[in-house]
């Protein structure tokens, strides 16, 4: 049984490392840790839990990594992190009154949208663009909202904060990134605080994903760096691809049992 349980644990870190490579260049880590945490034996409510504390090192670790190169400046960026914190709390408050079917049914077809996005719109790279929103209303709006929705249900979070700082606030790829950790820190760490509270929290699994977390972000966020869009942008558009297969593969969604498959 010991040799079972370190093999579980194992296998559960090398799946934080690589979901904090992944979500540190283009979000979607929680398609990786989720099911694994599933799959070893841990309840949903205590995997979603789990998988908001381990999540929080990656988002550290990669935003760690971008301050350091200039790419986000930290301290005006708190504001804005704190808006998703907020987010995130009320998101997770509202969790059980918010119909997941509507969620599960919906959010497959807007991370597709996004992926056709990224994938065919032209001239979309790392350089900045027309801004259409100031950061104080991006602030205000687009961040708890999407934060509310971390809270609330989660996958894809990542990717919408990231539409919604190369749609609204003009940033290029590297640079939305950059930010998009920060402010995926702040909604994390806020549905955190309401499932800790609640005592769903997986301390000890939490804990050692959360180094696994750390290292494939540091890792994940120098490759960013050094590449820019060249692997920003599709990294982002088969992680919303996956995302949305694996959402709609579950044989109680939704739109399976309407089509009759």
């Amino acid at each position: 049984m010991s040799d079972i349980a370190f093999q579980l644990l194992f296998l559960l870190f090398l799946a934080a490392i690589f979901a904090g490579f992944v979500d540190s260049i283009a979000g979607g880590g929680g398609l990786i840790t989720i099911p694994v945490l599933l799959i070893a034996g841990i309840p949903p409510l205590e995997s979603i839990a789990t998988n908001k504390l381990q999540s929080q090192f990656g988002s550290a670790s990669a935003t760690i990594a971008y301050a350091r190169k200039g790419h986000v400046k930290l301290k005006e960026q708190l504001p804005m992190a704190a808006m998703a914190a907020l987010g995130g709390a009320i998101g997770a408050l509202l969790a059980s009154i918010v119909p997941a079917e509507f969620l599960t049914t919906a959010i497959p077809f807007l991370l597709v949208a996004i992926a056709i996005f990224f994938a065919i719109k032209p001239n979309l790279g790392d350089l900045e663009s027309h801004r259409r929103v100031t950061p104080f209303v991006f602030g205000l709006t687009a961040v708890p909202i999407v934060g509310l929705y971390d809270g609330v249900f989660g996958p894809g979070a990542g990717s919408f904060y990231m539409l919604g700082f190369v749609l609204l606030a003009g940033y290029g790829l590297l640079k939305a990134t950059a930010h998009t950790k920060l402010i995926n820190l702040g909604s994390n760490f806020g549905s955190f605080l309401v499932f800790a509270a609640s005592g769903s929290v997986l301390w000890k699994i939490g804990l050692m994903m959360g180094v696994g977390q750390f290292i494939g972000a540091q890792i994940g966020s120098r490759l960013a760096m050094r590449n820019g869009a060249k692997i920003i942008k599709p990294l982002l558009v088969i992680s919303c691809i996956a995302l949305a297969t694996k959402l709609i593969a579950n044989p109680a969604h939704p739109v399976r049992i309407w089509l009759g498959f």
